[in-house]
């Protein structure tokens, strides 16, 4: 199927390359705000990583981040099922803060809607008060904002968005972005539990539109409904990393994947490349995604997460002590990979004949 050519996230309206310059222009501007702070606050982490790092004190530093569940909440909206997308908000974004070695400790939330439904907003809030439980964090306050001229769903009057801003706390000396990362540490793969809450826009263009897939129906390869395979909440890694940054295992670097999938890898603030070459086969999912919609096979790895929901990366010496911890706190880890000294900066999949730079992949020029 690595010949394929068919649908593709720019075809669906979703621009992953200008998305990037549009955040790094922005960010760009923000970034004369590090030095509004005369006291507590100062960035202690470059602008563009998983999470933001501010200094409170000498020994410790604040953490936070901002992340929704996007698309995904329109398959909510065609099931008319929403006690699961809290929790996909919640993971969405503690995941990201236990990047940087933070331990999540609250949320707030937003809920824009179209029009207010006692219901809905109840379903929302048992999946919240779930991902909270899972990660052990509080939810003292959030938003809901009715925007009828603004949020549309696909049913009138249905249209609603959750965002969530989390934050966490964290040693000074434990801020974590990568940089002793170096050729030969080995990264360990933690499995996701499907499609997460990225790629939904090409997801529903390749299962609902181009498969004709029925959410309610029944299918064999996922051994159960689309909808019930497109609603699986997104795994929270918490306990999994702070059981690893309160152990003795000297932890290199830990990553989220998410958008962009496995390219994630070239966040770290080392300038090495990564070698992926023991890749597990992908879920059912992912494959139902590239059959039906004809996609190519660099188009998958570039917008999902094809299995790998978290990475964690460790010299070699400390895979076997970093796996056991791991396996302690509830989850199997896999070698995936490690890190090569060249080329800098890519993402090396050579079980497909990928290399990736920036936001895509493509034939790697000795296949």
């Amino acid at each position: 199927m690595s010949g394929m050519s068919g649908s593709s996230y720019t075809e669906t309206g979703v621009d992953t390359d200008l998305a990037a310059s549009a955040a790094a222009s922005l960010g760009s501007i923000l970034a004369a705000t590090a030095s509004f702070p005369d006291d507590a606050g100062q960035p202690m982490v470059e602008n563009g990583y998983y999470a933001s790092a501010l200094r409170l004190t000498d020994e410790l530093a604040l953490a936070v981040c901002t992340d929704g569940v996007g698309s995904k909440l329109l398959v909510a909206e065609a099931m008319g099922k929403y006690d699961t997308v809290g929790i996909d908000c919640i993971a969405m974004n503690v995941n990201d803060l236990i990047c940087i070695g933070a331990k999540p400790i609250t949320m707030v939330d937003y809920v824009g809607v179209e029009h207010l439904d006692a219901e809905v907003m109840a379903a929302v809030g048992r999946g919240l008060v779930e991902g909270a439980r899972q990660s052990s964090i509080s939810i003292p306050g959030g938003e809901t904002a009715q925007l009828p001229e603004m949020i549309r769903g696909h049913q009138p009057g249905k249209g609603l968005d959750l965002v969530g801003t989390a934050v966490g706390v964290l040693p000074v000396d434990r801020v974590n972005c990568g940089k002793d990362v170096a050729p030969g540490d080995v990264v360990l793969g933690l499995a996701s539990s499907g499609l997460h809450s990225n790629g939904y826009t090409l997801a529903r263009h390749a299962l609902l539109e181009k498969g004709g897939l029925d959410l309610a129906a029944h299918h064999e390869t996922l051994g159960r409904t689309v909808g019930e395979e497109m609603l699986e909440p997104t795994r929270i890694y918490v306990k999994e990393a702070m059981a690893l940054w309160e152990s003795d295992v000297p932890v290199k670097a830990m990553l989220h994947i998410t958008g962009d999938g496995l390219l994630n890898l070239t966040r770290v603030k080392s300038k090495v490349g990564w070698c992926l070459d023991t890749l597990p086969e992908p879920p059912a999912v992912f494959r139902l995604v590239q059959e039906l919609g004809a996609v190519d096979i660099a188009e998958m790895y570039r917008v999902f997460n094809m299995g790998i929901g978290f990475c964690v990366v460790v010299a070699p010496q400390h895979v076997e002590a970093a796996q056991t911890v791991l396996q302690t706190a509830g989850s199997e880890s896999t070698v995936i990979g490690r890190a090569v000294a060249e080329p800098p900066e890519t993402v090396q999949l050579p079980q497909h004949g990928l290399t990736g730079t920036g936001t895509a992949f493509q034939a790697s020029s000795s296949g």
